[in-house]
């Protein structure tokens, strides 16, 4: 699946921390597939906002193709799930809840 660098971002921030061993170890590889190695770092060059609140890079980057297993896709679905629960989705989400095809008012 085809993601942008704000998707990948938004994504290691939702997903769990704590789960069953089966989901921790598909979380762990999903992490590792959604991070930026050494010369997505040197070319988007990472740094806060002046005001600290954000993250800038160099734009535009292209989409990174992750890996995503049906297992994954399902820990990712119940964690949109739970921050919409939880009244915790901001428009970065929504892209997300789009490809994910988390449901409006399921």
């Amino acid at each position: 699946m085809k993601l942008s660098v704000i998707e990948r971002l938004t994504l290691l921030g939702i997903l769990p921390e704590q789960g069953s061993l089966m989901t921790i170890k598909i979380v762990s590889k999903l992490r590792e597939e959604l991070s930026f190695d050494e010369e997505e770092h040197a070319t988007l060059q990472f740094q806060p906002s002046e005001d600290g609140k954000r993250l800038q890079w160099n734009m535009p980057y292209p989409d990174k193709d992750v890996k995503i297993g049906v297992k994954a896709i399902s820990i990712i679905y119940e964690a949109l799930r739970t921050a919409d629960e939880n009244e915790r989705l901001t428009e970065q989400h929504l892209p997300l809840c789009e490809k994910f095809e988390y449901p409006e008012n399921e």
